[in-house]
């Protein structure tokens, strides 16, 4: 299922949301521009990786041109493809701006960062000496989205379906598009575990533990940051 648009308007320019969009998008062409050997030492260096974060809390230094601990913000703007870029920003224009009116553009800044940062600890919470690197935005929008189906549950999402060689269009209850989206993540995280277990490592190289937690974390986090505090 892929989302096309929310039947949810909105009264304001949702400035942020747009400022987050042009950001991941330039900084995912400077990126193609650096080249592999290039783009592996600038991933080094800005993506969030779970095995050197713990080497900088036993008081190694990894090399790199920032903290380990600040790769927890920078991971956010980067991202490994177009279809990993292009898919983050749609879910971000289509359910940030409401978020965005909601709390306002201060607020909804700070709670989009710390959405990422929690998601990406959440990650490491289970694999704490991965060596993959760890990027995206997926981890703070999971976290909006997490906030929308709380505040926005009613909400009508234009859902694209494809069955076959046919492809329709559905409007989707926000509680069920996202329910779904929340359950698929859950279920992912819990068989990458396992998968851990079985093989002694992640092997898949999707960070579904920061999809899982960072959905909780802005559902939890939404109310303290003012998410119903706007009165219709």
């Amino acid at each position: 299922m892929v989302p096309l648009n929310d039947e949810n308007p909105i009264q304001i320019t949702p400035i942020v949301t747009y400022v987050l969009i042009v950001a991941n998008i330039l900084i995912f062409l400077y990126e193609l521009s650096l080249g592999t050997p290039g783009l592996q030492a600038f991933l080094q260096d800005f993506a969030f990786i779970p095995g050197q974060l713990s080497e900088s809390l036993q008081g190694a230094s990894s090399g790199d041109l920032i903290p380990e601990p600040l790769t927890l913000v920078t991971s956010q703007f980067l991202h490994g493809s177009v279809l990993h870029v292009v898919f983050n920003m749609l879910y971000l224009w289509i359910f940030g701006n409401n978020i965005e009116e909601e709390m306002g553009s201060s607020r909804y800044l700070i709670f989009y960062l710390l959405c990422g940062v929690l998601a990406s600890l959440a990650q490491y919470v289970f694999d704490a000496d991965s060596m993959i690197p760890t990027l995206g935005a997926s981890g703070a929008i999971a976290g909006i989205m997490g906030a929308y189906i709380f505040r926005f549950p009613q909400a009508r999402i234009v859902t694209l379906i494809p069955l076959g060689f046919f492809w329709f269009t559905v409007r989707v209850p926000a509680i069920f598009f996202l329910g779904f989206w929340f359950l698929q993540q859950a279920f992912n995280s819990v068989s990458s575990l396992e998968a851990q277990v079985n093989s002694g490592g992640m092997e898949s190289g999707i960070a579904y533990w920061a999809h899982a937690g960072g959905f909780i974390f802005g559902a939890l986090l939404g109310p303290l940051f003012g998410l119903f505090s706007r009165r219709d």
